[in-house]
């Protein structure tokens, strides 16, 4: 007879906080001692679960007291040995599968509950964000990286645009992937029972999580990228009503990396997705901004993508 399976639900939820983009964590202590961060997630019943949406939604407001709103299901993780060390989802010796959403929020309320938190994704994956130029964080790892293996530094070239090379947003899991082959994270380590990276690569290579957390945080920062060009998912993000320079600070904290505001704001006419309100925003510290709304009705009037991207750096 073959092992038994376990399927677990997890959950990438995503907020805009001060400008930040923050994902929604639980704290757990591993069996080594300590606490790590990790997603909220959960067995699924077979028999008191209806579907695997309702027990994720119910998982995530348990472990953190937050109602979800816009949810999608994201991935579904198989591999044999990614549960090291094991999330607490039954038996030991089963085979854990692990069905991955994707949740957004409008605002990053706080959860009253000791056991989670919001943090930033830049945590997780500081060398992902460029908004301030190339960051700092990609000195060690390129120079780790150089000192490797040679067919793996031909890799990393076209993954981290060394060398002058262009940097693709989106590729975000093969980034982290390349980092974990390498032994460079944390988690390689851990998981392979090898001496941790040294301190200062400890930071470059960010804050790691229990089992293969963050490998699905990875995939959920490099779909929730991609789906920005294709869907209006963003709006998602946003309250009901929004200046356009609030807007360009959301897409600019997913994206890591800044935006050319003509540009953007040209595209978001032409795209016809939003329109004004009538009302300033007063809020705003300066000059009173124009507050506007996206226009919900439009996605049931015709096909809609999402936004141009228009990279300051392009």
């Amino acid at each position: 007879m073959g092992a038994a399976v376990v399927i677990g639900l997890s959950a990438v939820v995503v907020a805009i906080r001060d400008g930040e983009a923050v994902v929604l964590t639980v704290r757990h202590p591993p069996a080594g001692g300590g606490e790590l961060c990790g997603l909220p997630f959960g067995p699924f019943d077979p028999q008191g679960h209806r579907t695997f949406e309702l027990a994720m939604r119910a998982f995530v407001t348990e472990q953190t007291r937050f109602t979800l709103g816009y949810v999608e299901q994201l991935y579904t993780f198989g591999d044999k040995g990614r549960d090291a060390p094991l999330a607490d989802v039954g038996d030991s010796a089963a085979r854990v599968i692990s069905v991955g959403y994707l949740a957004l929020a409008p605002a990053a309320l706080d959860t009253q509950f000791a056991a989670s938190e919001w943090r930033p994704w830049s945590r997780f994956f500081p060398w992902e964000d460029w908004r301030q130029g190339r960051p700092a964080a990609l000195d060690p790892i390129e120079a780790a990286l150089r000192a490797g293996d040679p067919q793996r530094l031909a890799r990393a070239r076209l993954l981290f645009a060394f060398d002058g090379g262009p940097w693709n947003e989106e590729r975000v899991l093969e980034r982290y992937e390349l980092l974990y082959e390498a032994g460079l994270v944390q988690e390689a380590a851990r998981d392979r029972g090898e001496t941790a990276p040294h301190e200062a690569l400890r930071a470059a290579t960010g804050q790691p999580m229990i089992s293969d957390h963050r490998r699905i945080l990875a995939t959920a920062l490099g779909r929730l990228r991609g789906k920005l060009r294709y869907r209006p998912v963003v709006f998602e993000l946003m309250g009901e009503a929004f200046t356009l320079s609030a807007l360009q600070r959301t897409v600019e904290a997913i994206v890591g990396a800044p935006l050319h505001k003509q540009n953007f704001r040209r595209a978001l006419e032409r795209a016809e997705l939003v329109e004004g309100l009538g009302r300033l925003d007063a809020g705003t510290g300066g000059r009173p901004a124009e507050l506007f709304r996206f226009r919900r009705e439009v996605l049931g009037e015709r096909p809609v993508s999402g936004l141009s991207l228009p990279l300051l750096r392009d």
